[in-house]
């Protein structure tokens, strides 16, 4: 390719954030527009486009020991649909992040790879970095795939766009109804507020931004999100939900010391796992104390996170590739035990908490009769497990079950 340098304006200090959802808002959007950036949603809700351009800010309530209001401003917000609108934003934004969810994500990607092409035909020094505030692991690998089927065989994606992984650590709670007929923009949130990310995969300097945590090997952090923090939360779900089917909130069954113990011990067998898998990482105090810490936010009783948000949807949650199975196949990796983590999963295949109005998650109900019906059958077609190397894991999970 033969770019053209001519007059582009960049504007270093505009984020575009696609997806104005709870982690866009609450997290993302509230860190850069409290760093002084212009925040710019994209996102397909037309309601919520409405209102955070005609407010051009919205709130963020921090619950905690003490509940804090933040308002997040200088915010505006365009429409997914509007392609050329989005191409120009993008090509324009001193940085950029995705918020969307996976199956979303392959369909934004198109048009963010058309915004690459303008910046790129404009201005071919100033590479674009794309932060990937996404709650998957191997996210920069999936992203590089999909932009490489949107651009020229010959674009110098390696040198021009910053791929860059995040551990999503924030707990941000379904909103009640009664909250959002009172402000559709209002976003509940914990206090923690650390946004870890990939130092190697900016192009650009690192922005000096308040909460950013650039660590050097992002694969031993997003693994410690995945399997530290996802699988204590979702245990303390389905464990909790298995003793105590009426409770509603996570501090409720973490209140009490069977749920909160095995908890501790289904996170400290994983914690083992990865400090044998990144032995220069983490340390055996480091993982513990970090637990700790998770446990004490779990049980946040101002934040009001239900049993029904930390379970449900479980054919993700308990795929062959997510929190409980990923850390099983890394334990099988280093020949470590996981009969705790096996047995925390165990509890997933029987959870059918409600939410607020008394409904099951839809997709779950598929889930759990079907596993009823073939147990193994839904674990190797529904979950992705391997039918062959997989087949101790399933013939014991079956025998819990």
């Amino acid at each position: 390719m033969n770019p053209t340098k001519t007059r582009y304006q960049v504007d270093i200090h505009k984020i575009v954030i696609f997806g104005a959802g709870k982690i866009g808002r609450s997290f993302i959007g509230q860190l850069f527009g409290c760093g002084g950036y212009k925040v710019l949603f994209i996102d397909i809700d037309p309601e919520l486009i409405t209102l955070l351009n005609r407010r051009g800010k919205y709130r963020v309530v921090i619950k905690g020991e003490k509940e804090e209001d933040i308002i997040v401003r200088d915010v505006e917000a365009i429409s997914v649909l509007d392609k050329d609108k989005v191409v120009d934003a993008v090509s324009t934004a001193g940085i950029t992040a995705v918020s969307v969810g996976k199956n979303a994500l392959e369909k934004v990607i198109p048009v963010i790879a058309e915004a690459i092409l303008q910046r790129y035909s404009k201005d071919p020094d100033k590479p674009l970095d794309i932060i990937l505030a996404e709650n998957m692991r191997s996210a920069a690998d999936f992203v590089k795939g999909q932009l490489n089927k949107n651009l020229p065989s010959d674009f110098p994606l390696e040198t021009y766009v910053g791929l860059i992984e995040t551990s999503i650590g924030k707990m941000v709670p379904i909103m009640p109804l009664a909250e959002l007929e009172k402000d559709p923009l209002v976003v509940f949130a914990e206090p923690y507020n650390t946004l870890i990310l990939d130092e190697k995969g900016f192009k650009s300097p690192v922005p000096q931004i308040k909460g950013l945590a650039p660590k050097s090997n992002i694969k031993a952090w997003v693994d410690r999100k995945a399997f530290i923090h996802n699988l204590g939360h979702a245990t303390a779900a389905y464990y909790g939900y298995s003793l105590y089917p009426e409770a509603v909130y996570m501090y409720e069954v973490l209140d009490h010391s069977k749920v909160s113990g095995f908890t501790r011990d289904v996170m400290l067998q994983s914690a083992d796992i990865l400090r044998i898998a990144y032995p220069d990482d983490f340390t055996v105090s480091d993982l513990e104390d970090h637990i700790d810490d998770l446990i004490f936010r779990f049980r946040n009783k101002a934040l009001q996170d239900t049993i029904f948000r930390v379970g449900q949807d479980l054919t993700r949650k308990l795929s062959a590739d997510d929190r409980f199975m990923g850390a099983i196949h890394l334990a099988m990796q280093y020949k470590m035990p996981y009969e705790r983590i096996l047995k925390a999963m165990s509890f997933g295949l029987c959870f059918n908490a409600k939410d607020e109005t008394g409904n099951s998650y839809p997709p779950d109900i598929i889930f759990l009769t079907s596993i009823e019906k073939n147990f193994e059958l839904t674990l190797i077609e529904v979950l992705g497990f391997d039918p062959v190397l997989d087949l101790p894991v399933i013939e014991k999970l079956k025998e819990l079950y």
